[in-house]
């Protein structure tokens, strides 16, 4: 086989669409037991962090803020692999994960940044803007096939 027809066996293998089962339980709406085990774990470590708080209410703030934030990017990150690919509303949840993620972001570079040396502060802020814009460019602007 010559170079030149694998090269066209790849190309046409790469535009072909991935048929892959479903991923679900028997009915479709159940999580998995794993998923569950992590929630629990998330939840408890939660519950354990606002009560060893000792009624610290900005510590109990971002806590609940960080789960909240969490338990929505999960959920919206579901809704987005259940949506077909050609739905206008896959570009709506897309936008909702990338600011969940940005406000998570900003959340732990917050409490990241509070207790460093002011270099090792702007380098902190400076990651987690490269990082937030960088999600930017991932979910918006590239484009499969495109060079950069």
């Amino acid at each position: 086989m010559s170079s030149d027809q694998k090269l066209c066996m790849d190309e046409v293998l790469l535009k072909e669409p991935v048929k892959q089962p479903a991923q679900e339980n028997h009915d479709g709406h159940w999580p998995s037991l794993l998923t569950v085990v992590g929630f629990v774990f998330l939840t408890f470590n939660s519950v354990m962090a606002v009560y060893r708080s000792n009624g610290d209410m900005w510590a109990i703030s971002f806590v609940v803020f960080s789960y909240l934030d969490l338990v929505a990017l999960f959920y919206f990150l579901r809704q987005f692999e259940r949506t077909p690919p050609e739905s206008p509303r896959r570009e709506h949840i897309k936008m909702v994960v990338w600011l969940l993620t940005t406000m998570l972001t900003a959340a732990f570079s917050y409490k990241v940044a509070e207790i460093m040396p002011l270099p090792v502060q702007v380098l902190v802020w400076a990651m987690a803007g490269v990082t937030v814009l960088g999600g930017f460019y991932a979910f918006f602007l590239h484009r499969e096939g495109t060079k950069a």
